[in-house]
């Protein structure tokens, strides 16, 4: 299986209070997913699954990006990709789909350089995912916690550069 892990696109401006879940992508940040997404479809990436949390920033990333690669299939919302999400059970939730499958999901830091870095190294690895920032993992195992090989790890400019 092939994980692509996308951080969201920039968004407004941080608060704690729990407007953050609807904080929306910035005109910037909406723009460096389109260049992503088109880094993305000179790649010829073609998607089989796409998650996103449920957050308005990722969701927007998400369909975005889905939409330049011509992903047909609903986009899916799992609560373990918010930022307080359960890794464990989004694990789960790979375990049940193909093997051969390629898989986007968006979501938010730490939790996503945190899987990587959990993902790619026994030891104490240290990864930050910046905000449009993609990694390609090849997963091995899924259960109990995802195992693979880092393949990609691009911040927005290597792929506008792509294109």
């Amino acid at each position: 299986m092939d994980l692509l892990i996308l951080r969201h696109g920039e968004a407004g401006r941080h608060s704690l209070s729990p407007g953050d879940y609807k904080r929306q992508l910035t005109s910037e940040g909406r723009q460096e997913i389109v260049d992503l997404s088109h880094g993305l479809r000179s790649l010829k990436v073609k998607l089989d699954y796409v998650f996103t949390s449920p957050l308005s920033r990722a969701k927007q990333t998400a369909e975005i990006v889905a939409k330049s690669l011509k992903y047909a299939c609903k986009i899916e919302e799992l609560d373990s990709l918010k930022p307080e999400g359960n890794r464990l059970e989004f694990y789960s939730v790979l375990s049940k789909l193909k093997r051969d499958s390629v898989v986007l999901i968006v979501g938010h830091e730490p939790y996503l350089s945190e899987m990587i870095s959990e993902a790619i190294s026994q030891s104490d690895c240290r990864i930050r995912l910046k905000k449009a920032g993609l990694a390609r993992i090849r997963v091995i195992s899924t259960l109990p916690k995802i195992k693979g090989e880092l393949r990609w790890l691009l911040v927005p400019k290597h792929l506008n550069k792509i294109t």
